[in-house]
């Protein structure tokens, strides 16, 4: 017998109530890694290791919603019940997959250089090497998320969802470090050419955080998007805006009429303007890259958004 609702099966196979594939398969087994490393991480911090200060807490939290997601992917998928959600299940797995794997990569750098040290605090070597366990299981989480984006990857010649293309996935880096870039607290207000650059950042990181959500949610068939030549013309339009900001800010940041070309003196480290506009300028040029790579895939990949499985 099968149960429906809102007209989707929610037992595709037709007798068996629970989805053995979600465990007894490649991907179904690197989600399991995922969880014992995302526990261990969190117990580990919880118990010994410790956390503190900003940079601690955003790794805990970076952990902590990695592992929640995970454990609500691994459930919906076991029980069918992701059949019953209005959202394309395997470009928002994939879109979760790529994104905990930069988090993971992000709090994996973070923590150690924080938080590990080649001395024992206070003699107590038991909290460094907790912390040194902390570090190899958080880069071993991160390699399993990479290896789910690996395996759920768009194969040649295969129908695939958008975010498993490479298009896709470079989509999700692109808004990863466009939140990067306004994280940094830079000063864009300092120039009307800074305000610009701000609002370059800004439009291109809500046009690419759109495109990913109406893949996400399903939305982008059923709106008949030409995904085509919709996504080449963006593609376009950001590597000309980034261009031009990659070439705006670094002047009037680094430039010795407008800024300081050198870093200050005494500056404090964690809270010296010219850091922020230093990373501002780096990650400007790495998304400029990764615009003009989606730009690229764009002509030559055929693009197929795929419906919820059911």
């Amino acid at each position: 017998m099968l149960t429906k609702r809102r007209g989707i099966s929610v037992n595709p196979q037709g007798g068996s109530y629970l989805n053995h594939t979600a465990i007894f398969s490649p991907l179904g087994a690197v989600r399991v890694v995922q969880l014992a490393l995302g526990c261990a991480v969190i117990s580990l911090v919880a118990h010994t290791a410790g956390y503190s200060a900003p940079y601690g807490m955003f790794c805990m939290v970076v952990w902590s919603i990695c592992f929640a997601l995970s454990v609500a992917i691994f459930i919906l998928d076991v029980t069918w019940l992701h059949s019953c959600l209005p959202v394309s299940w395997d470009n928002l797995t994939v879109t979760l997959a790529a994104s905990a794997t930069l988090l993971y990569l992000m709090a994996s750098i973070l923590y150690p250089v924080y938080f590990v040290s080649s001395e024992c605090p206070y003699n107590d070597c038991e909290v460094r090497n907790f912390r040194i366990a902390v570090t190899a299981f958080s880069w071993a989480a991160f390699v399993a998320y990479g290896a789910e984006v690996f395996l759920s990857r768009a194969k040649p010649g295969q129908a695939a969802a958008y975010m498993a293309t490479p298009s896709g996935l470079l989509k999700v880096v692109q808004v990863f470090l466009g939140c990067g870039i306004f994280a940094t607290r830079s000063e864009f207000s300092l120039h009307a050419a800074t305000i610009y650059c701000a609002v370059v950042f800004a439009a291109c990181l809500a046009a690419t955080s759109l495109l990913v959500a109406l893949n996400v949610c399903g939305r982008a068939a059923p709106l008949r998007l030409p995904s085509d030549r919709s996504v080449m013309l963006y593609a376009f339009a950001a590597v000309l805006l980034y261009l031009s900001a990659a070439v705006v800010w670094p002047i009037f940041c680094f430039d010795r009429k407008y800024g300081t070309p050198i870093r200050p003196q005494g500056c404090p480290r964690g809270k010296c303007a010219w850091d922020g506009q230093l990373v501002v300028t780096v990650l400007c040029f790495i998304n400029l890259a990764l615009y003009i790579a989606d730009l690229c895939y764009s002509q030559r990949i055929h693009l197929v958004t795929q419906r919820p499985r059911v």
